[in-house]
């Protein structure tokens, strides 16, 4: 298989996109404090966050690979996996050295950032890693984890880290900031996890779709969306976030008719069920 097609297959290119959006919040909210930063750690940062979206991309893909999963669900352009290793068995191998390999300059990064800024980046740091390598095998075997695990690791984790990377310090402002990725993101692996049910059932997953069903779901799915500009209107009125963010108030009717899509999306689904039944 050409390497260049094996590689942006296994890492999920398409995806990368995240991590740089959310450690650019982080960057966002030490400038803020700051008003000047490091270029060079401001650089760091970003190919931290982006190694470590990279390794839980490739572990993912690695362990669902193993699993048999990948082989079960139905594959569709936001979940089901990249395919790359059902095509090419022989590079399984291949993908976990690059997992580990990613996952080990993403954790120097950081501990350069320990040793630069200060020991309070070592636990947060720690969790990070070991959720890079544990979501698919452990996290999504509790629904509550499930849910908590994307967002905790791009939202809370990303974000926060990156701020502390930059200024040495913690604030209300980074922590609030951090909430809008942190519901997002979530919402984004819930949603996901809508077409696969049967299949991650089948190999002992246990996230809300299978715990409470589709429709219950896509409600935690609206509420999501309400506790994200909940939490900036929040930030704004006790000063932890500048009057500007506000602004992001103007994405509500996206994430009104993604939430109305969602529930057309599982209305359809229903009839269709009804019909085979």
């Amino acid at each position: 298989m050409n390497p260049l097609k094996f590689l942006l297959g296994v890492i999920r290119a398409p995806f990368l996109v995240l991590a740089p959006a959310c450690v650019l919040v982080g960057v966002g909210t030490a400038y803020w404090q700051m008003g000047s930063l490091n270029g060079w750690y401001v650089l760091l940062a970003f190919i931290g966050g982006l190694g470590a979206h990279i390794s839980v991309n490739v572990f993912n893909e690695y362990f669902d690979f193993k699993s048999g999963l990948d082989s079960k669900t139905e594959r569709t352009p936001f979940s089901g996996g990249s395919g790359t290793l059902q095509a090419n068995p022989g590079l399984v191998r291949a993908a976990l050295a690059l997992g580990c390999l990613v996952l080990f300059i993403t954790a120097a990064i950081g501990i350069f950032f320990v040793w630069k800024q200060g020991i309070s980046l070592l636990l947060p740091g720690l969790l990070g890693l070991f959720l890079t390598v544990t979501y698919t095998t452990l996290w999504v075997k509790n629904p509550f984890l499930s849910l908590l695990a994307p967002g905790l690791g791009f939202g809370i984790l990303m974000v926060m880290g990156t701020h502390f990377a930059l200024t040495g310090t913690y604030t209300w402002t980074a922590f609030w900031a951090a909430l809008t990725p942190t519901f997002l993101v979530s919402n984004l692996l819930l949603l996901n996890q809508f077409p696969d049910v049967e299949a991650d059932r089948s190999i002992g997953r246990r996230h809300f779709p299978i715990r409470i069903g589709r429709k219950l779901s896509s409600r935690l799915y609206g509420l999501n969306f309400v506790l994200t500009y909940v939490s900036i209107v929040v930030g704004v009125i006790f000063h932890w976030l500048p009057a500007p963010a506000l602004l992001a108030l103007l994405t509500a009717f996206m994430a009104w008719k993604a939430f109305k899509g969602a529930q057309e999306t599982l209305k359809i689904s229903q009839r269709w069920s009804l019909q085979w039944d």
